[in-house]
């Protein structure tokens, strides 16, 4: 066997090594995209839900009916049940958001991984409860 057939061979197997490694990359890189993007079209309609509840609040009739949007077509509500249901929606969005945030810590820790890059420092906090808060706010004040 000649000595540059074992060399290309050494070479092909290298260069499909580190597409193998690219496309890794390159897969994990557009995952974390893909849920950054649905994260800002979830936060763009929790907006749009909380401009309506306070247009709703705002509205000078206290009781009766309105008109709501379901895609191309308009159907009356009663506010209430209007104002029960935008409220409904904005805790299932709130919901999918922290989902999706969680998953989005972890997938930019598998591809800061797969470049070799370090762990971020100070990625996985999470916030105080209303009752940490409290006690802290108890502690401080004494």
């Amino acid at each position: 066997p000649c000595s540059w057939c074992g060399a290309a061979v050494k070479m092909a197997r290298e260069s499909e090594r580190v597409m193998d490694y690219l496309t890794e990359v390159e897969l994990l890189a557009e995952s974390v995209m893909a849920d950054k993007q649905q994260i800002i079209s979830l936060d763009a309609k929790r907006h749009q839900n909380r401009e309506a509840l306070r247009a709703l609040h705002n509205s000078s009739k206290q009781s009766g009916n309105v008109m709501v949007c379901f895609g191309d077509m308009f159907i009356k509500f009663s506010k209430s049940r209007t104002k029960d249901m935008i409220q409904k929606d904005q805790e299932h969005l709130d919901e999918e958001i922290r989902k999706l945030c969680n998953q989005l810590k972890m997938k930019v820790n598998r591809l800061n991984e797969a470049q070799g890059k370090p762990e971020l420092k100070g990625f996985n906090l999470t916030p105080l409860t209303h009752e940490e808060m409290q006690a802290i706010t108890k502690i401080l004040k004494n």
